[in-house]
């Protein structure tokens, strides 16, 4: 009888310590959420039918985005996100944590150890890292780092990789994602757009007497078919979904669409209707290439309710720089891409977490492009690893509806490149305050972003105890990263920190 109690005891604390052990186990064995970085190139912060100003406004009313609608309308809008203003520092920002000034990859690469800088008057670009990110230490005029899905991939992500790449210049290791982190990669390379979005044309710039290098690459199977490049990513990124849940692993998908970057050529499933509605053939291209943009969000989130995983999956949709300058101004914005002004940096931002965000919230704090690094490394649980991002910051708690101050924290900007289209420039947010230095002549502009939106009134002089206070941030910034500067021809030597001429 003792013995039968005794074996009792045992089979108890045996039941009782497994109970407790697979209690414990399936805690910390939750399921990772899928992550799906939609990602548009050269979009607009106007360029949708969702009004990211506090008024409708004419670009809302003539684009038609009704799954942007959608996931705003489940998720949380964010109207004071910013990218840089130009696509290649925002893609290295976001796969490292870094900013620009930090990682020197501040103008968009394409050729090994070739600058796309053009010549001034004045100035001399820097040797920035014309070769964009590498797999690989020690390369010449380049960033090495871990990357984003290095480190996802690290915790048990499949991470896949569709569409633009522009991490690394022709010839080097970081112009192909698989050396980057990815396992899979469909359609991306060195060059930063597409030779063509139509598939009639092999996606090829040849047709035209284009360079080669711009040819879109692994997509043979739609060559000489009527497949618009945005439809041909859409249906190669849900078949890699559907791969990644047979193998019922938790993926990333960095959904990094070419469009609506030039060549601007018409999407026929949607072009009709905007000509009809009395847009020139211009206008009528680029409403087409965004609303085909916008379907491909739809048909990636109808397969994930397919799939029976929306409800485990965040999608997160961003812009990589502001419209480009033959685009309808995104008014009230000032400028375009390339540019210090609003129209070049601030952009798109909505996130859908289920469970997590609130539905149609609304979230004013100001977040950046490097952001997204920690964040996504916090959504996938790899808190020591956010926690050694150098400049970017999760914004997780503020998806949890946590609130933040907008005004604690600085944001910059680093641009000593120079282009056509812009001459260099530094510039800072703080608050509803900005500062923008411009590199050439020294020039201190001000802005207060709450009362001149569309950056008309510089404030210097008149504010000028606030125009110092943010020129010394922005100054100490550059010098504790050590940032370029450009070379003045007159002096031979660089100029100054914004800090500097205020001594």
């Amino acid at each position: 009888m003792k013995m039968r109690h005794g074996y009792l005891w045992i089979l108890t604390g045996l039941i009782v310590f497994g109970c407790g052990k697979v209690k414990k186990n399936k805690a910390h064995a939750a399921p990772l959420p899928n992550i799906v970085f939609f990602f548009v190139d050269d979009m607009g912060w106007q360029d949708t039918s969702v009004p990211f100003h506090t008024e409708l406004t004419p670009l809302n009313r003539r684009y038609h985005t009704p799954n942007m609608e959608q996931l705003a309308k489940e998720g949380m809008k964010f109207p004071q996100a910013y990218a840089s203003a130009v696509c290649s520092p925002s893609r290295v920002s976001l796969m490292t944590g870094m900013n620009a000034a930090r990682h020197r990859v501040t103008n968009w690469t394409l050729f090994k150890d070739d600058s796309r800088d053009t010549e001034h008057a004045k100035l001399i670009p820097p040797q920035w890292n014309v070769n964009g990110l590498t797999a690989e230490k020690g390369q010449n005029r380049a960033i090495y780092s871990r990357t984003l899905p290095q480190l996802l991939k690290k915790a048990g992500y499949k991470t896949i990789h569709v569409g633009k790449a522009h991490f690394g210049a022709k010839d080097t290791s970081g112009e192909d994602p698989l050396n980057l982190g990815f396992d899979v990669n469909i359609a991306g390379h060195a060059a930063g757009g597409p030779g063509s979005y139509l598939g009639k044309y092999n996606f090829s710039a040849q047709w035209r007497g284009g360079m080669p290098v711009w040819d879109v690459p692994g997509l043979d199977k739609y060559h000489g078919t009527d497949t618009y490049l945005t439809e041909a990513l859409t249906i190669e990124a849900n078949k890699a979904i559907d791969q990644a849940v047979r193998e019922g692993k938790p993926f990333y998908l960095y959904m990094s669409h070419y469009a609506i970057h030039a060549p601007w050529e018409k999407d026929e499933h949607f072009y009709r209707k905007y000509r009809d509605a009395g847009l020139n053939e211009f206008d009528a291209t680029y409403a087409a290439m965004i609303e085909g943009m916008d379907k491909s969000l739809g048909d990636i989130r109808a397969n994930l309710k397919r799939l029976g995983v929306e409800d485990t999956t965040i999608i997160v949709f961003m812009s990589d720089n502001g419209s480009p300058k033959p685009a309808p101004r995104n008014l009230p914005l000032r400028g375009f891409k390339k540019t210090p002004y609003e129209g070049g940096s601030r952009v798109p931002l909505l996130v859908q977490w289920p469970g997590v965000t609130k539905a149609g919230s609304v979230n004013d704090a100001h977040v950046l492009i490097e952001d997204i690094f920690p964040t996504f490394l916090e959504m996938a649980r790899l808190r020591d690893e956010m926690k050694k991002s150098k400049d970017g910051i999760s914004f997780v708690p503020m998806l949890k509806g946590k609130k933040t101050n907008p005004d604690s924290r600085p944001l910059y900007w680093h641009c000593p490149n120079i282009s056509p289209d812009n001459e260099p420039f530094s510039s800072i947010r703080k608050g509803p305050w900005k500062l923008i230095y411009h590199h050439v002549d020294g020039k201190m502009e001000l802005f207060n972003l709450e009362q001149d939106i569309g950056e008309t009134r510089s404030l210097f002089e008149a504010q000028k105890d606030k125009g110092h206070e943010l020129a010394t941030l922005l100054s100490d910034y550059l010098v504790s990263v050590n940032a370029q500067m450009p070379m003045d021809k007159a002096t031979g030597k660089p100029v100054q920190y914004p800090g500097e001429l205020l001594k």
